[in-house]
């Protein structure tokens, strides 16, 4: 069994933009139809998604089917919430809300095993194929992603130490968080909460770090991607399915309510 992670190997190797989307319906069977659509990677919410570590196993299952990848968001960054999802599949995962480079420091020990980290040590789980990946104790550190969540203007402040934290993979700009942090919430098309984007897409680059983000229709995404983000995930599951549901409904003469502002919410 080959433990090899080609989202984290194409993050490296910062060539073409990988495009994704959010899974905020928590339904295996629509993660496993986006993943054969053409997405490079799923984000699998758990942290404004009611799913557990069950749910997420077979969220994981029904993505490995497809030649998506998939990234979790996890609700928090706490080590053993880290450490269960790992064991339950996870080859990448992404910490929201991270302030300071010591809480970067933190997600990052706990994904890793000893010495580089705080792992805990299992030696049968879905990660290594509950055995059949006989290498995969002495490759995990290197295979698994860590991307942690910048979503204040304090964060973006504190990423020139951030990247400085050894087996940090990249960074994911929150604009919806941002926006909030800024006194915008609900507005990440406001010129001012753009103009931040644009200057965390900026020191990302800067200080070499992958930089993702979230936007919620095509030509945002095409505008974050212009200002240097290396990554990108457009809308969700949810989003998608709603909006093209307005657009049929509006089509056939239905007084449907209109779809939320363009640069309102990001998925």
């Amino acid at each position: 069994m080959d433990i090899s992670n080609p989202f984290k190997a194409r993050l490296k190797a910062g060539q073409n933009v990988p495009l994704g989307t959010w899974l905020m319906t928590g339904a295996p069977s629509t993660a496993e139809a986006l993943g054969r659509l053409g997405f490079d990677f799923l984000v699998l919410d758990m942290e404004h998604v009611p799913v557990g570590i069950t749910e997420t196993a077979d969220l994981l299952r029904a993505i490995a089917v497809t030649p998506a990848r998939a990234l979790v968001r996890l609700p928090w960054n706490d080590p053993v919430m880290i450490k269960r999802v790992l064991d339950a599949g996870a080859q990448s995962i992404m910490l929201p809300f991270v302030q300071t480079a010591e809480e970067a420091r933190a997600a990052v020990s706990a994904a890793k095993y000893p010495p580089v980290g705080t792992r805990g040590v299992a030696a049968v789980h879905r990660s290594s194929g509950y055995g059949a990946a006989t290498d995969y104790l002495k490759r995990a550190n290197d295979e698994t992603c860590v991307i942690i969540q910048l979503e204040t203007p304090e964060a973006l402040a504190a990423l020139p130490e951030i990247a400085k934290v050894e087996g940090l993979d990249g960074v994911f700009v929150g604009p919806g968080d941002m926006a909030a942090a800024m006194g915008y919430i609900g507005q990440i098309g406001h010129p001012e909460v753009q103009k931040m984007l644009a200057d965390a897409a900026r020191q990302a680059r800067e200080v070499g770090l992958p930089v993702g983000i979230v936007g919620p229709t095509p030509e945002m995404v095409r505008n974050f991607i212009d200002m240097g983000y290396s990554f990108a995930a457009i809308g969700s599951d949810m989003a998608l399915m709603t909006g093209r549901a307005r657009e049929v409904l509006s089509a056939l003469g239905s007084d449907v309510a209109k779809p939320a502002p363009a640069g309102q919410s990001a998925y």
